[in-house]
């Protein structure tokens, strides 16, 4: 764990960057080389749309950095947090905090934001995409990105993690993130394998669909364990009969147009066709489109 921690410690702003960059592009070729879905789009173009908002995701997170790097330094300085009720040796410690960073700095705010009207009109423009690749990974209104920000913050006050553990989980997230919205295929038993661990591109990609009850569950972001300990976990028996985007957003101008994606949550809510708050669309997802859940 030494090199790990060490390596993790001293980071410099441009290499988490370059984290980033690198997953984007590693999993853009493995889109063109086995992927889930033929996309009829302008990849170009609907990843210029995306990367905007990854950048204001960026911008927000700087903006946060030395409120987290204050916590993160008093906390540990003084072993204040969940982690250091009992000793752990270096590599339960770090599992235990990723674990919990990830279920409050990233499930729990999901969840949320699927759950309180205001918030989800924010979230609103993730789910919007009808492209679900690499890149929709950090497609958020800059209101949302502030909301995980604070969220994270949340969670490195109530963990006591040390930065090196919040570095270490901002990393993994990025990645994580950007491999389960990836537009790849992976051999079904290893997607379901990986599903026990953490979120495969299949089990992410039912969230993404455009009605409910599907887009109420699969909240993860790197742990599967919060979803199926929750109850929030959903399969289906086939991947490709999904549709993405939101139903209450059906046209192209509304959903894939900067403009509007930044005034959606200051716009009148618009209620789905089954009249249930909290989700993308109705109550009528095709009969057969839930294989299991909660389990």
């Amino acid at each position: 764990m030494e090199p790990i921690i060490h390596f993790f410690t001293h980071i410099q702003p441009w290499e988490r960057t370059l984290i980033l960059v690198i997953g984007l592009v590693v999993f853009w070729v493995l889109e063109g080389v086995v992927p889930l879905f033929r996309l009829d789009y302008h990849k170009l173009r609907h990843a210029g749309l995306n990367l905007f908002f990854t950048l204001t995701t960026l911008i927000i997170n700087f903006a946060f950095a030395f409120l987290i790097l204050k916590a993160s330094d008093h906390a540990a300085e003084r072993q204040i947090g969940l982690l250091y009720l009992i000793p752990l040796p270096s590599w339960a410690f770090a599992l235990a905090g990723l674990l919990l960073l990830d279920l409050i700095g990233a499930w729990f705010i999901h969840w949320l934001e699927h759950q309180v009207k205001w918030m989800w009109k924010f979230h609103l423009i993730h789910h919007a995409d009808t492209w679900v690749d690499a890149t929709t990974a950090n497609r958020h209104h800059p209101g949302e990105s502030v909301f995980r920000a604070v969220f994270t913050l949340l969670a490195v006050l109530l963990t006591g993690a040390p930065i090196w553990l919040v570095f270490l989980y901002q990393s993994l997230s990025v990645v994580l993130s950007q491999f389960n919205h990836a537009n790849i295929s992976l051999p079904k038993p290893l997607d379901r394998l990986i599903a026990w661990v953490i979120v495969s591109p299949d089990m992410h990609k039912v969230h993404h669909h455009f009605a409910q009850p599907l887009t109420d569950t699969n909240y993860g972001n790197i742990f599967s364990i919060w979803d199926r300990l929750f109850g929030t976990y959903a399969s289906v028996k086939d991947i490709r009969e999904l549709n993405y985007g939101v139903d209450t957003y059906p046209k192209e101008e509304e959903h894939n147009r900067m403009g509007p994606l930044l005034g959606m949550p200051f716009r009148e809510y618009r209620p789905p066709p089954g009249g249930k708050f909290g989700a993308a669309g109705s109550t009528g997802a095709r009969a057969g489109d839930t294989d299991s859940a909660g389990g």
